[in-house]
């Protein structure tokens, strides 16, 4: 592996975190959110 890949495999490692990041922030944001839309949708 030459000093280009090195940097390619960082620049996606990182998108990779951010990613999953994103990922989890929707999940939390959906299990905090959810009950509320469905005490609306209920009432």
């Amino acid at each position: 592996m030459g000093k280009g890949s090195g940097i390619f495999w960082f620049i996606g490692w990182l998108f990779t975190i951010g990613f999953a990041d994103l990922v989890w922030w929707k999940i939390i944001l959906g299990i905090i959110i959810w009950p509320y839309f469905l005490g609306v949708a209920a009432g």
